[in-house]
């Protein structure tokens, strides 16, 4: 995992890298980096050309796990953390949500994961520790998740301890922001089916704002993130009593 971790964070620094470089650097045979690669580009997290391996383009969900991968994959790991075995917990959508799912079935033991994202569900399939419970509605092929009214019945069968969001961007006094209605109102109604929802974002998503209100700071339990969070996000966390973790 920490080989290719680093391999994804040298092809994002350099876009475009020769297998040769990638060799030398992580010091293994040029057999096993392509073997790597293999893994990764399934993920999408690259693309591979003759002797190379390509930073991808673009706005879909698996390009988007390309972007700020290191700090998504520590904030992930990070989150793992609340999660206990044989808990049943409920996941959104999103590229550091994925990255949470995966770590937490790689790190814990019958853990059911509840979600109305089939990205992520397709991206944890081959785990046999984690159980996923798919929720229904309407399907938003763009962002592979559920949403609508359909979805709002379904998840009233639940209520879990844990809920983990992401977001599209932030507003000092609306809370936290996004592009789309109907995948905003989603999160509400995982926040009224969970006792704590935690927020998993990169920093950058502080410096944007979305056109929807997803959340406001009274319905959020913490926020993990990374140290770039500007100073003035830090103080209004902190004045509405969230608890912030920083990676």
């Amino acid at each position: 995992m920490e080989r290719l971790d680093e391999i994804v964070k040298l092809v994002s620094e350099f876009e475009r890298i020769d297998v040769n470089t990638l060799s030398d650097r992580l010091k293994v045979s040029k057999v096993t980096i392509r073997k790597d690669l293999d893994k990764l580009e399934t993920k999408g997290l690259l693309r591979r050309e003759h002797g190379y391996a390509v930073l991808n383009s673009g706005d879909d969900l698996n390009v988007r796990l390309s972007f700020h991968y290191d700090t998504k994959r520590r904030i992930a790991q990070e989150a793992a953390k609340i999660v206990q075995d044989n808990e049943t917990i409920m996941i959104e959508s999103g590229s550091t949500c994925a990255l949470l799912a995966e770590e937490i079935c790689r790190t814990k033991k019958n853990v059911k994961i509840i979600t109305n994202s089939y990205f992520i569900a397709d991206y944890i399939k081959q785990t046999d520790s984690c159980k996923i419970i798919l929720l229904g509605g309407e399907f938003q092929k763009d962002s592979q998740v559920t949403v609508g009214p359909l979805l709002k019945e379904m998840i009233r069968f639940f209520h879990v301890g844990h809920a983990f969001v992401g977001t599209d961007g932030y507003d000092e006094n609306l809370g936290f922001t996004g592009k789309d209605l109907m995948r905003s109102e989603v999160v509400q109604y995982m926040s009224e089916a969970s006792d704590q929802m935690i927020v998993l974002t990169d920093s950058s998503k502080f410096t944007r704002k979305g056109i929807v209100k997803r959340f406001g700071f009274k319905q959020i339990a913490q926020v993990v993130t990374d140290k770039a969070i500007p100073k003035e996000a830090v103080e209004r966390l902190k004045a509405a009593d969230i608890k912030l973790t920083l990676i």
